[in-house]
């Protein structure tokens, strides 16, 4: 794999691409999740040129880290910063190699950036002030739409021919810097009312007063807020349209429609929505083109070779790139121009039609990112007459609507300050996307995120908009920031957290800081403040803990974790450095301690300075051996970091990339030190015992953890508590280096209550593996990975307090010693034990599934077709607060007409004073990404990266595995035990709900009350229990299922609704208590006679299962009745895994010096001890687990493996007695002998 940069200089700004040549192109999966809405890491080929590698012996693909670039100039040195730091600096040398080849191949050129060019490129340049307003100015119109840019490639108003694959166009244009300034420099894009395949250029003469608007296919698919479309129309009035609207508006225009489904709600682009005619040309207007819309289509720009195409391509890709934060890998490969001139507005009189606008819309699409330009060239009027505007000069009343509808009654977003604003004049003057007053940015693919600023801060209430999102806690991320309106040497600061750091100016549009080092994890706050005001613009960053952020540098060998090892190969992404492969970088280490109450990252040496950036880089140990850190030798681990030599200062802001490794040992570095210090080869013994020691002045934290399940069936089914260990995942990390033998390991969702955090661990027979067996066993943590509040405190900063207290203690007690040495052992055996799985209580499930179907924590099946949110469960007494709530909607229309039946669409739960998490079900159309919502505290969150897997936020960490990638699949894990599974196939939800035991007798709701008696789960609000007949829908629907339903005041046996309820959708709003399902429940009782097929297909189908049955029947659905069969059998299966009693016979030690012939520990297990060469057993060689769940009694009592020296020194202690007893008594008949014979 090789990497090639191309950098150009246009407009304000430097801006760089890095483009990965990869001969193995891979296929984008939007089914498989690879991208975010907010700048995620993902992986993206586009083929660019339409060639074959053979012709062009390159492909180019563009490589998105997560981290997006800040752009940063300098008067010697014009850098481009991205997320790591990442410097591209401004050299023609760069293009050489490559470019050439391009060029003699494709002959397709990204100009390179030349300093004192006349006319854009300049550093000087500046674009015309906009006009202030005047009390009696009617017009507002925008300096640099007076500009002759009707100009196109041909120079005239004629569009060029129609570009189709294959024709006419045989040679490769070549677009000049000269050129590309050129066609950059004006302000609208290109439209043309001559020319073409009818001679009427882009101009649609459909629309007119009886048309307004027409439809247009794009023939590709464009994201848009979620969904997608591969067509549009194009009304007169202002905006694209991608669904009907309503017949009658009322205003100021609300959107999503309340009234939907009832009433239409359409998903649209409103550039300028309002009721607008064709208006007239003025004889002084410079542009005399025709009145009306124009709309025009390029397709496949990224292999396109003709004129225009590549100027397209250039212009659409520099003004994106340039003009939004994270969009700097961005390549169009579709867009749509479509430009209102001259447009006046409905209702007014005649000589209105002088009074007119002219906007236009621009869309650009790789078919998985999409941005829209508007660009706003004059506004004379702002409402038409339906809207209250006066008939002469279209003011007054409700100005126009800006901004966008998703559509189907999910989302809008309203462009404030602007929209249906009198300041909607402002339009054309304020922006200053690419520089020009006028023009504004939008990326509209999956949220819609504002690329420039906003002067009103205290009008628009706007939140902040940043890329990256997210970065490594130990800092070094480069921020890009759009939000308020910057000026060249405003003083701005960035708050982290806790941490305030001083950022500087890029553009108006555009800040930067960098994160400093913060001891924090998951989602901190973000602010801004500009100049001394207060810090009005707001966003939440998230932290990724050292130990899971995604990984710079790469150790190619395990020498890393040796003690002397002769030298440690380490490699990275050259060109998340610089694309300068010339630029000298600096290799250093940095260490952590916690010798006070607080800790400290420091830094410990510089490995290597002004080293090549070659992307790899060997260390050797030897060299640094007389190094003499006397004051760091209490430092256990660190981190490798590299960084430029010569870090750039820009306006007093050092910027510079940086890259950490993950946690490693530091024996390789200080082993001669620690050798020297304690005088003795067996520097690591003395390490191992300084931690024994200081690990026995702690508190003992064994207590508070969870018991770990004993098998790894029962591991994977305990939601609630435990989730996939990242160094030990079956799915993603199967390496196990901490766990050798392991098949998978699981953590503890949460910290415990003083902190810590229980490991397990599961061999090749999925039996859990225990320290007291072998070194590799499960390891309980002192530390959790992801900290305890406030973070700042020794034994509670994330990733770093775990490896300093339990980590680090394993390299210096077994991995430098040997498994049986007395410290090893100590480690394994007192300090961090295993816990046996003996006390170990699976939690109890229920779950709701279909349209829906209920099983209890008791196992009591019934089904009930409430409409509106409801409560599952509720449990609210002195020690347990937990809330679990479900909403229902009516299910799809089937070929009879609506269905009278519901389905789960979203569930929402809270513990206790944790967060509020929402799970929810997408629209079919917008589901090609993302298959679920997730909402944490009412701010939508996503898990496409692997940083970002597992989120942490107040009293639960929410999490999708490693293996989904489409977001069909969430877990939440709260502080009490309990978990919520969310699983989705096909548009259709399932919902498992895990307790620990400390629930028992304590829950209500639609559930049931677990106490393992069926009998008490028609519990209502009031603790009347009912029993009515569960195969009576009807009775179980009015006297049970409608007394759980959510209304919008909080109830004392219900609680309120915790769903985030979007543009005043209340609870009452989905709720329905009138709604009556189909009461019947066989097929042949709900399915017409005539449709005899159908009733034979639902058993066919579904075998056994009346809820299967019943879905089918009632939707008609394949999917549905499947799904809900599946989902089912899934519980069932659930079940009794949760069910199943393992029996243990606990913990057998092995002997020191000898071995066990396994490790089971079930009833039947026979265990045989032997001893390693030159040691002999003694005691009980073999022991056997009983059917009660107890080792056999020993015959001795002890195993042992004695040397041989000890073994006779043993044996002769244990003969002499023996000896004596046969001896003595033959001694003393000896001497009587002799004693006598003498007498005699």
């Amino acid at each position: 794999m090789k990497k090639i940069a191309f950098i150009n200089h246009s407009g304000l700004f430097l801006l760089s691409v890095i483009v990965t040549i990869n001969t193995a192109n891979c296929l984008l999966d939007t089914n498989k999740n690879s991208l975010a809405t907010s700048n995620e890491n993902v992986l993206l080929t586009n083929k660019v040129l339409d060639t074959s590698n053979e012709e062009l012996g390159v492909e180019i693909e563009n490589t998105f880290h997560q981290n997006e670039v800040a752009r940063v100039t300098h008067n010697d040195n014009p850098l481009l910063v991205d997320h790591e730091c990442n410097i591209f600096e401004s050299s023609n040398q760069l293009l050489s190699n490559v470019s050439r080849r391009i060029r003699l191949k494709r002959q397709i050129y990204v100009p390179p950036y030349q300093n004192n060019q006349n006319g854009y490129g300049r550093q000087n340049y500046q674009n015309p002030a906009p006009q202030s307003y005047q009390p009696n100015q009617i017009s507002f119109l925008n300096p640099t739409y007076r500009q002759n840019n009707y100009q196109g490639p041909t120079g005239n108003r004629y569009a060029p021919p129609t570009f189709r694959s294959g024709g006419q166009f045989d040679d490769y244009y070549i677009i000049s810097e000269a050129r590309l300034r050129e066609v950059r420099s004006d302000f609208l894009y290109w439209f043309f009312d001559r020319g073409g395949d009818d001679n009427w250029g882009d101009y649609q003469k459909d629309i007119h007063s009886s048309t307004p608007q027409i439809h247009k296919n794009f023939n590709f698919q464009l994201p848009f807020f979620g969904f997608r479309f591969n067509y549009t129309r194009v009304s007169r009035h202002g905006y694209l349209e991608f669904s009907d609207p309503p017949e009658h508006f009322t205003y100021p225009l609300s959107f999503p429609n309340k009234d939907w489904p009832k009433k239409n709600d359409p998903a649209f682009i409103g550039i300028f929505y309002s009721k607008c005619r064709i208006g007239s040309v003025r004889t002084t207007d410079v542009d005399q083109r025709t009145p009306g819309v124009y709309f025009r289509l390029e397709r496949d720009l990224q292999s396109r070779t003709d004129q225009f195409g590549v100027e397209m391509r250039e212009r659409l890709k520099w003004d994106i790139r340039e003009g939004v934060v994270g969009a700097e890998t961005f390549s169009p490969k579709h867009s749509v121009i479509i430009t209102w001139k001259n447009v006046s507005f409905s209702g007014g009189i005649d000589n209105s039609l002088y009074k007119t606008n002219t906007f236009q819309l621009v869309l650009a699409t790789d078919e998985v990112y999409s941005y829209a330009i508007f660009n706003y060239a004059e506004i004379q009027w702002t409402s038409h007459t339906e809207a209250g505007g006066d008939t002469s000069g279209g003011e007054g009343g409700v100005p126009a609507f800006v901004g966008f509808n998703a559509g189907n009654g999910t989302r809008s977003y309203e462009y404030y300050p602007y929209s249906q604003r009198s300041t909607i004049r402002d339009l054309v003057g304020r922006g200053w996307a690419n520089g020009f007053p006028g023009r504004h940015i939008f990326r509209i693919d999956e949220n819609i995120m504002l690329g420039t600023c906003n002067k009103d801060i205290a009008g628009a209430n706007l939140p902040l908009v940043f890329a990256p999102e997210s970065g490594n806690m130990l800092g070094g991320t480069v921020v890009n920031i759009t939000g308020p309106c910057f000026e060249p040497g405003m003083k701005i600061r960035c708050k982290f957290d806790i941490v305030d750091v001083v950022g500087t100016v890029v553009d108006r549009n555009r800040a930067i800081c960098v994160q400093p080092f913060l001891m924090a994890e998951g989602y901190v706050i973000f602010d801004i403040k500009i100049g001394e005001g207060q810090y009005n613009w707001k966003g939440k960053y998230f932290v990724e803990t050292p130990a899971t952020a995604t990984e710079r540098i790469y150790f190619e060998t395990d020498a890393v974790h040796e003690r002397y090892p002769q030298e440690i190969k380490i490699t990275w992404d050259k060109y998340n450095l610089t694309s300068n492969l010339n630029t000298p970088i600096s290799v250093s280490l940095y260490g952590y301690r916690e010798t006070t109450i607080t800790p400290e990252l420091v830094y410990i040496d510089m490995l290597e300075e002004g080293v090549a950036n070659s992307g790899s880089y060997t260390i050797a140990p030897a060299a640094y051996r007389q190094r003499y850190n006397w004051d760091m030798h209490d430092i256990r681990f660190g981190f490798i970091h590299i960084n430029l030599t010569n870090p750039v200062t820009y306006a007093g802001l050092t910027v510079s990339p940086v890259l950490w490794s993950k946690p490693i040992p530091l024996g390789w570095y200080f082993a001669p030190q620690w050798q020297r210090q304690f005088d003795s080869s067996k520097w690591e013994e003395y390490l191992c015992d300084d931690w024994i020691k200081n690990d026995r002045y702690l508190k003992n934290f064994a207590s508070d953890i969870s018991q770990c399940p004993c098998t790894l069936e029962q591991a994977l089914a305990d939601k609630g508590r435990f989730l996939p260990d990242f160094d030990c995942d079956l799915d993603l990390n199967p390496n196990c280096f901490y766990n050798k033998g392991a098949r998978h390991c699981v953590r503890t969702g949460a910290p415990s209550l003083i902190g810590s955090e229980q490991q397990c661990c599961y061999d090749k027979n999925d039996y859990l593996m225990l320290s007291y067996d072998q070194q590799w066993g499960s390891r309980p943590r002192r530390s959790h990975n992801l900290g305890y509040l406030p973070w700042t405190e020794a034994n509670k900063v994330p990733t770093l307090s775990q490896w300093f207290h339990d980590v680090s203690p394993f390299y210096m007690c077994c991995l430098w010693q040997h498994e049986q040495a007395v410290g090893c052992e100590t480690f394994r055996f007192e300090r961090r034990p295993s816990q046996d799985c003996v006390a170990y209580q699976a939690p109890s499930v229920a779950t709701i599934f279909g349209d829906p179907h209920f099983i209890t924590f008791d196992d009591l099946e019934f089904t009930f077709n409430g409409k509106g949110e409801f409560v599952l469960v509720h449990a609210d007494t002195e020690s347990q607060k937990f809330d679990v709530q479900a909403r229902f909607e009516q299910v799809s229309p089937n070929i009879y007409g609506p269905v009278r039946a519901t389905q789960l669409t979203s569930i929402v739960a809270r513990d206790n004073t944790s967060a509020i998490i929402e799970v929810r079900l997408r629209p079919p159309q917008a589901q090609w990404r993302y298959r679920l919502d997730v909402f944490a505290n009412g701010k939508r969150i996503f898990f496409d990266r692997s940083s970002l897997k597992t989120q942490h936020f107040h009293g639960v960490t929410v999490y999708t595995p490693s293996s989904v990638l489409n977001q069909s699949e969430v877990i939440m894990m709260f502080q009490s035990g309990a978990g919520v599974e969310v699983v989705e196939n096909k548009g259709y939800m399932t919902a498992r709900v895990f307790l620990p035991w400390t629930f028992i007798n304590q829950t209500r709701g639609l559930l049931g009350n677990w106490s393992f008696d069926a009998s008490d789960d028609f519990a209502l609000p009031d603790g009347t229990v009912i029993n009515p007949n569960i195969n009576n829908f009807e009775r179980v629907h009015k006297d049970f299922g409608l007394r759980w339903l959510l209304e919008d005041r909080e109830e004392r046996d219900k609680g309120a609704s915790l769903f985030l309820h979007e543009y005043g959708r209340t609870a009452s709003y989905f709720a329905n208590r009138t709604f009556l399902p189909v009461w019947d429940q066989f097929p042949e009782d709900i399915i017409p006679a005539n449709r005899s097929k159908e009733i034979r297909q639902a058993y066919d189908i579904c075998g056994d299962s009346y809820q299967c049955r019943y879905d089918y029947a009632m939707s008609l659905n394949r999917d549905m009745a499947f799904y809900t069969l599946k989902y089912q059998q899934g519980f069932t299966s659930l079940k009794e895994q949760t069910s199943r009693r393992v029996i243990s016979c606990g913990i057998l030690e092995t002997p020191r010096f000898g071995r066990k012939s396994n490790f089971l520990f079930v009833p039947g297990t026979k265990v045989t001890f032997e001893c390693n060469q030159d040691f002999v057993l003694t005691g009980d060689q073999r022991r056997t687990c009983n059917a009660d769940g107890q080792w056999d009694i020993p015959e001795y009592g002890y195993t042992e493996c004695l040397n041989q020296e000890e073994f006779s020194v043993r044996t002769f202690g244990k003969s002499l007695p023996i000896i004596l007893v046969i001896i003595l008594p033959l001694f003393i008949c000896l001497i009587q002998d002799t004693h006598e014979t003498n007498e005699g």
